[in-house]
């Protein structure tokens, strides 16, 4: 959220999902810098813990539905858990399209 302050979300969050097993505080910082953020301005909105509570909100309520980690996928309503493939959605979808 705060790389999305400076316009660098998805550029933020390949470089996270690339980098799952170093997610400490140092690392999301050095990220930043790597991504040409305004390092000082990152750091503030980190260290501050600005989006602290959206984000507890939003994995509790993914926890509400089910979701227990990544990737979780939702076609029409429908839960899918864990990297799925094609043939997984392509059953769901078809029979969404049925009904």
């Amino acid at each position: 959220m705060c790389a999305r302050d400076q316009g660098k979300f998805w550029e933020y969050h390949d470089k996270i999902l690339q980098n799952q097993r170093a997610l400490e505080d140092a690392d999301l910082k050095r990220y930043a810098t790597e991504l040409s953020l305004d390092a000082e301005a990152f750091n503030s909105c980190l260290d501050s813990g600005k989006f602290k509570n959206e984000i507890m909100q939003e994995m509790r309520d993914g926890q509400q539905v089910g979701v227990t980690g990544t990737p979780a996928f939702f076609v029409n309503g429908r839960f899918l858990s864990g990297a799925q493939p094609f043939e997984a959605f392509k059953v769901i979808i078809d029979q969404e399209l049925k009904d």
